[in-house]
């Protein structure tokens, strides 16, 4: 199922230009994990995290090259979009369950707050921007054939905006989705300009929509 990911990643039609850039430096890291949701799954992703994490960090490599880490679940395969989301955002609040647990706050360049247009996924004091795909996404780019969450460290795409190649990826993407899809997906926007949780499931949410991640600090 790994290599059938970055086959799907490198397939002509797929959209994102970041996601094609670490896969031609081999920088998307893949993981299996049992069916999604299945609490068995929370310390091992949770650890796998945390050394990816810090991997890329000690590297020095954050904005000049791309990474990913993967997480593939062995189903459900027959997830519809609301029933995904439930279950992405149960399993990011146990992750954050687990930081508490072991002492480890929030990463101090991102916003706690998940309704905050500086808002970015904190774990194990790494912030991240999370995707997440399944066989029941409406979104093309975002189907796969079992759940899977794509973390993507976030400071890599500060670095890439202080540099001013952001900008340029991101219209590559947003044009290339359009190509696939007929339309650029209504939850996008940039970062700063409304929070970054209404992207994270792949649904379209509604203008109203509140993250239900519940945010606790350490000590």
């Amino acid at each position: 199922m790994s290599q059938q990911f970055l086959d799907f990643v490198g397939a002509g039609g797929f959209p994102c230009v970041g996601a094609k850039a670490a896969l031609g430096k081999d920088a998307i890291e893949v993981h299996q994990f049992a069916p999604f949701g299945e609490r068995g799954n929370d310390a091992p992703l949770h650890d796998r995290l945390r050394a990816f994490a810090t991997k890329v960090a000690a590297t020095g490599q954050e904005g000049r090259v791309m990474h990913s880490f993967v997480a593939l679940f062995d189903g459900p395969h027959d997830t519809g979009e609301q029933r995904f989301e439930g279950l992405l955002w149960a399993q990011l609040q146990r992750l954050h369950a687990l930081d508490l647990r072991r002492g480890i706050p929030w990463a101090e360049d991102v916003s706690r707050d998940p309704d905050d247009p500086r808002f970015s996924m904190s774990v194990a004091g790494h912030p991240f921007f999370v995707i997440g795909l399944h066989p029941g996404a409406s979104r093309v780019a975002r189907r796969f054939a079992v759940p899977a969450l794509v973390f993507n460290p976030h400071r890599q795409f500060e670095r890439l905006r202080a540099d001013g190649r952001y900008g340029k990826m991101q219209a590559a993407t947003r044009g290339r989705d359009v190509a696939l899809q007929g339309s650029i997906n209504p939850n996008l926007a940039d970062f700063g300009a409304a929070s970054e949780a209404r992207q994270y499931s792949g649904r379209a949410v509604e203008p109203g929509w509140k993250c239900p991640l519940k945010v606790g600090r350490t000590g």
